[in-house]
């Protein structure tokens, strides 16, 4: 699946936001940008598929897809730099009034 031009905006906006953020490596910022294709690809298909979905239900169906970006992230991330992508992924949850995991 290809990604929209919308959606290949928001992973290139996401990726330099946490690139700079994290002090990203060229090679950890191909291999976060991939990891981001991959959720966002999910996350299309999900509202494809489910064209009158809401938030919630679109952001529990996406709990599927956490765990393996979690698991792409921490095989490329450093220690301090996957502290801070945890920290910065808390905030967000907290801005979009998620409660913490």
């Amino acid at each position: 699946m290809n990604l929209s031009p919308e959606a290949t905006e928001a992973v290139k906006t996401e990726l330099k936001r946490f690139a700079s953020d994290l002090n990203l490596s060229e090679t950890q910022k191909t291999q976060l940008q991939s990891a981001l294709e991959n959720v966002r690809e999910k996350l299309d298909e999900i509202r494809k598929n489910n064209p009158d979905i809401t938030k919630a239900d679109v952001i529990a169906k996406l709990k599927g897809a956490r765990a393996p970006l979690r698991e792409r992230v921490v095989a490329f991330l450093t220690p301090e730099q996957l502290t801070k992508w945890v920290l910065k992924l808390q905030r967000r949850r907290r801005s979009w009034g998620m409660p913490p995991r």
